[in-house]
């Protein structure tokens, strides 16, 4: 498939285009900064603005889904969205976050008074994406909440997938490395099981 990836530079996005290539997929790899990504066969280096459709649009069109990896604190939803559908692309598949969780029955991990406050800005982003994904009745929408461990690791092919609720293990760590979670996020690209849902991964 010929995919658009948001955010390749990043951590998470340099591990999706990874996978995605490695499965012989076509990406056309869009950043503010392309420099720090190395050019590479099936690759498709454009800079572009997230936060200016007139801009992104023409990026995104002719492709058969968008990759967004992009920060939530700095990433308007609805502009985004708009700016897919505009560009006439039918699925859009979402780095989530592990803050919009829940931890108890409508209970997020974000609302748990342990949260740390440093880390509120991107998580109150997150919950603003996913209730503008859950409000779109057009787009084909999925939405990736990784464990709240979640970190550059090992590609291991071995891993849970739930719902809304986080994922602990045995020991009642809840974690993912993010190589394991471009396997499942492009698992979901290829064999679509979530749509206009999310889901979440981990060990």
């Amino acid at each position: 498939m010929k995919i658009a990836l948001l955010g390749v530079s990043g951590r998470v996005g340099s591990r999706l285009l990874t996978e995605l290539l490695r499965r012989g997929h076509q990406v056309t790899g869009i950043a503010r900064d392309t420099g720090k990504v190395a050019s590479q066969p099936q690759l498709v280096l454009k800079r572009g603005d997230a936060n200016q459709p007139a801009q992104l649009v023409p990026l995104l069109a002719g492709h058969d889904a968008v990759f967004s990896a992009l920060k939530f604190a700095t990433t308007d939803a609805a502009s985004l969205i708009a700016a897919v559908k505009q560009a006439g692309v039918a699925r859009l598949l979402v780095v989530g976050g592990a803050a919009t969780l829940e931890v108890a029955p409508g209970r997020m991990l974000l609302d748990t008074p342990d949260f740390p406050p440093a880390y509120r800005p991107e998580a109150e982003g997150a919950r603003r994406f996913l209730d503008a994904l859950r409000g779109e009745r057009e787009l084909d929408w999925t939405f990736l909440s990784p464990s709240a461990e979640f970190d550059p690791g090992e590609r291991t092919g071995t891993f849970r997938l739930g719902g809304d609720q986080l994922l602990t293990d045995a020991s009642g760590k809840s974690w993912i490395s993010m190589e394991d979670y471009a396997i499942a996020l492009v698992d979901e690209l290829e064999t679509p099981k979530h749509s206009r849902r999310r889901f979440t991964v981990g060990y």
